[in-house]
């Protein structure tokens, strides 16, 4: 997971699955911008907190937790940072980040704090989830954009996985989003992987690292 991009989701997550009878070990890596997926796909990780449309998910079985509105990151004095609200049009000319190996023009940005302090400096802005915007630094001004596409946070795992480890981790996640978002009509459970027996869990991944 990226750091601050969970929705505030993860330690409770966390707290109701190793509550469980017999939980696997979680090792939580905190990444930086871009590498979830990758770690996914090299089997460094065994699970990953994705966002669609950001990241890629093709190969991977995925379940929503949470969707959210975005927000315009900027420093103190923008000239847009005393708005209520705004549109995408509003910040025609502004420099954006260029994520690792995406084209841009403004700064090449590898993690949050560098992101962060790029913005302070007033040498970029960001578009980020409105929900990162309880993990903002007192001198940044965050601004709701009307017009900007959802962006949907999703568990994502490897096609076809059978471990029961994963399959309990999944199910603890969706039901503790849903408890999240009282009345969420979010679909059912289709997608969770099917468990295999605990041997084979055991043999094929004894820790779980999200």
């Amino acid at each position: 997971m990226k750091a601050g991009a969970d929705a505030g989701l993860v330690p409770e997550i966390l707290r109701r699955y190793r509550e469980q009878p017999a939980p696997a070990t979680v090792d939580v890596h905190v990444c930086g911008v871009a590498e979830q997926a990758t770690l996914l796909r090299t089997g460094e990780a065994d699970m990953a907190l994705l966002h669609l449309p950001h990241d890629d998910a093709s190969g991977f079985d995925t379940k929503l937790l949470h969707v959210d509105g975005q927000i315009a990151v900027l420093p103190q004095g923008h000239r847009l940072a005393g708005r209520r609200s705004i549109r995408l049009d509003d910040l025609s000319g502004e420099t954006l980040p260029r994520w690792r190996d995406v084209p841009g023009t403004g700064p090449v940005v590898r993690d949050g704090s560098q992101l962060m302090q790029l913005i302070a400096l007033g040498e970029t802005i960001a578009l980020l989830p409105a929900a990162s915007e309880a993990y903002l630094r007192r001198d940044l001004v965050a601004v709701p954009v009307e017009d900007a596409g959802p962006i949907s946070l999703v568990l994502a795992w490897p096609e076809r996985s059978r471990s029961t480890a994963l399959a309990a981790f999944v199910r603890t996640a969706v039901a503790t989003a849903r408890s999240a978002r009282p009345g969420s009509s979010a679909p059912p459970e289709p997608g969770v992987p099917p468990e295999a027996t605990p041997a084979a869990a055991t043999r094929r991944r004894p820790r779980s690292r999200a």
